[in-house]
């Protein structure tokens, strides 16, 4: 499994205040949005069970 590419549709501010909590936790956007997929995966295989990958 390499790296891949997700393109999404953001409001400006939603946009912007992404930025600023990136800036914030001294992180770029991107690791930010990855942190905040990685937990909510981890709290759906919490509550779920772990996700199978095929």
């Amino acid at each position: 499994m390499g790296i891949k590419n997700l393109s999404i549709r953001i409001d400006e501010t939603m946009l912007h205040k992404l930025h600023f909590v990136a800036d914030y936790e001294g992180r770029s956007a991107n690791s930010q949005v990855n942190i905040l997929i990685r937990d909510c995966i981890q709290k759906f295989e919490k509550e779920h069970g772990e996700i199978p990958i095929k």
